[in-house]
């Protein structure tokens, strides 16, 4: 299938062959009939990728900073990898669009195949012939839909959200700031709901518009503006004030302060700043001021979003989704006419002009819409990319290719002569193709069978999220491939007995990416210490991440014990020789119900210990990671996998200028291991620290009680 994207760092913009979308749990595959170019957003990230690098920091000084801090902790080899991956990056365009249902997870019932449905969502609802979107971003229409207005249906959710949050009654009044295609749209929903609106804009074109869905239109240099308000209101002023504007100005803000009646309201629905003025109106007026987020509630809420559970109705009458509903039975019954607001429709394959003329304004436009080909077949899931035939003893296939991967794995597979490069798979087929290209690889898809069934290849690299790893892993083995996975192995302890059951029966191992005890490092210290009874200590400032991040679901990450704190248990493993026998851990409480900073104590076979103190309430000044170990009269240390230094009869050290946490050591000895069968990690030290996380968590929930390790 075709899709439209757009390269961050040079701005290209191309219609591309890419593998049919992954149909996976909860999701919907949809084929678009129509989609809708969202002039404002969607202008403002095709302007910003045509942009220098220089003007590309100027725009977002926030990602600048991030990547000054990742430089300070990585490295330049790390950060300029992080960098380019984001630039060379095929990335998807538009969030909002309406087709028929041509396939169903099998644990969706709420639609069927045949199915006419509006799309909501950035990732999702793409500028693409087929689209997958979770069931909670789709809603099933009407079998007469007229699909080309349908396709508002993300921006109208949008719009409605604002509407809701001015909070109305029938009868009053609310000045719209902002004439642009969400702004109209909030005009037609406040119209449709018995509000008497007035219109607001900069633009003459865009006032004339808004005679079509407003009481008044006013243009803004317009001297007699706060009068004529003040006429329509019988000198009250409005109600309140929805600002769909998007300005670095305060005018809008402090303009919707000037014509507010008392106690009104202040909707931040557009792209505007709120270091409001304080006098004359906002304090005299005590006035409110309320943000609008996107679609409604539900909105950046992974369980809601992707897992597909829904707010119960009576306590959240109005979710992203209902919101969605909602404005297409306004569509449906009539109450607001979009006719208006198209002014352009474009073929799909014609996209790249439609964008030319939303950044050239080479003539007046509102609301502009691609029409695809509805009778063209779709069914190709694997597109080769005709860069590289394997023929090697190796050959190599990704499922999954995230920012570790292409940061830290894919860099250092060995050379294109030495291991065949065959199938790449992930979730966006955005990434596995551009993956593909950049890596060399023969083929992208999105069909698992492609990489199981082929017979070519015979190691399968594991890199998805963690609540995947288990399936890939027995899968993978299951049809006779070497197999290594990214940490952690898994996320429960049953997953865990079904891989050491599969293990045992298939006679091949697993190696998972512990890369720590690969690095220059960890290998110093290793020689100058040797294996034997120790004491070892290991503080991670782990810095904090959201509780709505995935890693921290339970059943997605797993959280970070599992999905990080195995590194730490795995290098002193390898440092003592031993395996852990027994944990104790203590959290510090935490509000949000986190195991984010936590005291670890664990003993190993041999009577080493290990204490590990993992805290995420630091400061981001120190360095992440700090370790040392006694063992004989030898102290070693290694600081953040940059410096290191043995303390003995004398004082030894090795530094280097970049961080070096082994990867590419990792990846060198795991290709050597396939030549002569050897495994790089022993399979019981892999299984017994992934039970020693599990026994952290087991010893947090029973009050810091030692776990014992079987």
């Amino acid at each position: 299938m075709e899709q439209l994207t757009q390269k961050l760092g040079s701005g290209e913009m191309v219609i591309q062959e890419l593998p049919m979308p992954q149909l996976t749990s909860g999701m919907v595959l949809v084929k678009n009939h129509y989609s809708l170019i969202s002039a404002g957003t969607e202008g403002s990230t095709v302007k910003a990728a045509r942009k220098s690098l220089i003007g590309k920091a100027k725009e977002r000084p926030q990602q600048v900073k991030q990547v000054l801090e990742k430089l300070k902790q990585q490295g330049i080899v790390q950060t300029y990898r992080a960098v380019m991956k984001k630039l060379d990056a095929y990335s998807p365009l538009g969030y909002s669009s309406a087709g028929e249902v041509i396939a169903v997870a099998d644990d969706v019932t709420e639609f069927k195949v045949g199915d006419k449905v509006a799309c909501a969502g950035a990732g999702y609802a793409n500028h693409a012939e087929i689209v997958s979107v979770p069931v909670n971003l789709c809603v099933k229409l009407s079998p007469d839909a007229d699909l080309s207005k349908a396709c508002y249906n993300t921006l109208g959710a949008i719009a409605m959200q604002g509407v809701r949050q001015a909070d109305l009654r029938l009868g009053e009044s609310c000045a719209v700031i902002g004439l642009g295609l969400i702004g109209q749209l909030a005009c037609l929903e406040l119209k449709a709901s018995g509000v008497n609106v007035v219109g607001i804009d900069v633009s003459q074109a865009a006032v004339d518009n808004a005679k079509n869905c407003t009481d008044i239109a006013i243009v803004r240099n317009d001297p007699a503006i706060k009068d004529r308000i003040l006429d329509f209101t019988d000198g009250q002023g409005v109600d309140a004030v929805i600002i769909a504007a998007a300005t670095n100005s305060l005018d809008p803000v402090n303009f919707a302060g000037a014509i507010s009646r008392k106690k009104g309201r202040i909707v931040v629905l557009g792209a505007v700043p709120t270091g409001f003025d304080r006098e004359p109106d906002f304090y005299k007026k005590e006035l409110e001021l309320k943000m609008s987020c996107s679609y409604g509630p539900g909105r950046y809420d992974l369980n809601y979003e992707e897992k597909g559970l829904d707010y119960p109705l009576p306590y959240v009458r109005w979710t992203e989704k209902r919101n969605m509903q909602a404005f297409q039975k306004l569509l449906e019954s009539g109450r607001i006419n979009l006719s208006y607001l198209t002014t352009h429709e474009f073929k799909f394959e014609d996209a790249p002009q439609a964008y030319n003329l939303v950044l050239t304004h080479s003539e007046p436009f509102l609301g502009i819409v691609l029409k695809y080909d509805i009778d063209k077949k779709h069914d190709v899931k694997t597109i080769t990319t005709g860069s590289f035939s394997p023929e090697s003893n190796v050959n190599v296939a990704f499922i999954g290719a995230g920012s570790y991967a292409q940061g830290n794995l894919l860099p250092n597979l060995p050379p294109v002569n030495a291991v065949g490069r065959v199938a790449i798979m992930t979730n966006s087929g955005t990434t596995s193709k551009r993956v593909a290209e950049k890596f060399k690889f023969a083929k992208c898809t999105s069909d698992i069978n492609e990489i199981l069934g082929d017979d070519k290849i015979n190691t399968v690299f594991v890199a998805t999220r963690h609540d995947s790893h288990a399936k890939y892993v027995l899968e993978a083995l299951g049809a006779g491939k070497n197999v290594y996975v990214e940490k952690p192995l898994c996320l429960t302890l049953d997953e865990l007995v079904e891989i050491e059951d599969c293990v045992a029966e298939s006679g091949k191992g697993v190696m998972i990416g512990f890369n720590r005890r690969f690095s220059p490092f960890a290998k110093f210290l290793k020689k100058k210490l040797g294996s034997g009874k120790m004491s070892m200590i290991y503080r991670i400032n782990a810095g904090s991440i959201p509780a709505s991040h995935w890693i921290q679901d339970p059943t997605v990450g797993g959280g970070r014990i599992i999905g990080e704190v195995c590194h730490f248990v795995d290098l002193m493993t390898y440092m003592c020789g031993s395996n852990p026998v027994k944990v104790t851990a203590s959290a510090l409480p935490d509000a949000a119900g986190l195991n984010d900073s936590v005291n670890i104590i664990v003993d190993f076979a041999n009577g080493s210990t290990g204490v590990i103190a993992y805290y995420a309430n630091g400061s981001k000044s120190l360095p992440k990671e700090y370790f040392e170990a006694y063992h004989a009269g030898v102290t070693g240390i290694i600081q953040d996998y940059r410096r290191a230094e043995v303390y003995g009869r004398k004082v030894e050290s090795m530094k280097k200028a970049n961080q070096d946490k082994g990867q590419p050591e990792m990846m060198r000895v795991f290709f050597d291991s396939l030549a002569d069968g050897s495994l790089p990690i022993p399979m019981d030290q892999i299984f017994s620290v992934t039970k020693a996380t599990f026994a952290v968590i087991e010893s947090i929930r029973e009050s810091g009680m030692p776990i014992i390790i079987k």
